[in-house]
């Protein structure tokens, strides 16, 4: 198997994990287990806390200790086998807790999955987006793969699983880690100079342009959250009045848009204009959704609207982790990652998924919500961040330390 086959296998296994619970594990614990929406709401924060905590023991592991594969095919070996057990189980506090630590496994992942893809890829710049693309594949086939499943179900009883959500995420989680096993051998690096990789990734903020980047990024991954939580909701309402059986339907144009400009347009526009003015179209297609959203009709425009997801999350977020691995110093790539994915992944979704809900409640009477008011919000503050990184953030491209093999 080829490296970038090995890679690619992985992105979608990686994804296909989340994407099996993620998008449905709520309606599982709501309507099969009865647990209350503030239940629901803990289970979906333990992922964003995790990813503030665990990603830096991964990377710390990685840079130093072990070689990146193994770290990764155990951490997705022991997450399958919780996640087997999550399956069987129905009260809230055995199911809180044991989330907790399949959260704590699973959150090093999202960053390691992505520093052994730079570290085996002659051109990350041009090839990245071709990797990652995979993972946008994964995560819709797990979510058409556990649909069929269902319908099987209903057909044939005997076939049906409780907790299916989690069983199949599970079992995704195993198959990966056996296939982690085969990737390219990726050891920690023999001449690193500080024992603590994370320390030393930390110490990247001091740089001027990587804080202006890092406190933006966070940013804008908090009104990221406006989208993945209270787009559905927005879509059913009687403002643009889709049914709860179109919604998911519709909603997966954003991950087409994402896997095209991913595979396509990412490996185009990086090399050739470079990594500021790629996330600036990136920043400026958040305010243009926001504004669209805000407006509210005609309905079939925020219906396309949805597209510019693919911008809004590649153009900035994978070009995000681009950005790092160009200027991260070689023995610390892996807990750079880290350090980024908690700004973002942790922080940014955790503040985020607080903040909307909190934006959402402030704007919503017994008449309904006033989705104007609450998109206007992350309108005006993406306008803001775009107005900050074209002023203020220089890109910076240390050559020598742009590309690794392992």
């Amino acid at each position: 198997m080829s490296v970038k086959t090995s890679l690619s296998a992985m992105m979608f296994l990686e994804y296909a994990i989340w994407g099996s619970w993620a998008p449905v594990l709520s309606s599982y614990l709501i309507n099969t287990l009865h647990f209350s929406g503030t239940q629901v709401g803990l289970i979906y924060s333990l992922l964003p806390l995790a990813t503030i905590i665990a990603p830096f023991i991964g990377g710390q592991l990685a840079d130093r200790y072990f070689p990146t594969e193994k770290v990764i095919a155990w951490l997705q070996i022991a997450g399958g086998l919780i996640l087997l057990l999550g399956a069987r189980l129905t009260s809230f506090e055995s199911l809180a807790w044991l989330m907790l630590v399949y959260c704590l496994i699973f959150a090093p992942t999202l960053a390691l999955t992505n520093s052994i893809a730079f570290a085996n890829l002659k051109d990350p710049e041009k090839d990245f987006g071709k990797i990652r693309v995979w993972g946008t594949i994964g995560w819709i086939a797990a979510g058409w793969g556990l649909t069929g499943w269902r319908l099987l179900g209903e057909k044939a009883p005997s076939l049906a699983i409780t907790g299916d959500t989690l069983f199949l995420a599970g079992i995704f989680s195993i198959i990966m880690g056996l296939q982690a096993f085969s990737l390219p051998h990726t050891p920690p690096r023999k001449e690193a100079s500080h024992p603590y990789a994370f320390l030393e990734a930390l110490k990247m903020l001091k740089e001027r342009d990587f804080l202006i980047f890092s406190i933006i990024a966070f940013i804008v991954a908090t009104e990221l959250q406006f989208y993945y939580v209270l787009t559905a909701p927005f879509l059913t309402s009687p403002v643009i009045g889709l049914t709860e059986a179109q919604t998911p339907l519709v909603m997966t144009i954003a991950q087409l848009a994402e896997m095209f400009v991913m595979g396509l347009l990412l490996p185009y526009f990086l090399p050739k204009y470079g990594i500021k003015r790629t996330m600036i179209i990136g920043v400026l297609a958040w305010p243009i959704r926001y504004i669209i959203f805000m407006i509210g009709h005609p309905a079939w425009l925020v219906i396309a609207s949805l597209a510019l997801h693919g911008f809004c999350y590649v153009f900035f977020f994978t070009a995000s982790f681009i950005y790092v691995d160009t200027i991260a110093p070689k023995d610390i790539r892996a807990s750079a990652q880290s350090l980024i994915s908690v700004i973002i992944l942790g922080l940014g979704n955790f503040v985020g998924s607080l903040f909307s809900g909190w934006i959402q409640k402030i704007f919503t009477t017994p008449a309904g919500t006033n989705w104007s008011n609450v998109f206007m919000i992350p309108t005006i503050i993406t306008i803001v961040c775009a107005i900050a990184f074209v002023f203020t953030f220089r890109e910076k491209k240390v050559v020598e330390n742009s590309t690794v093999t392992g």
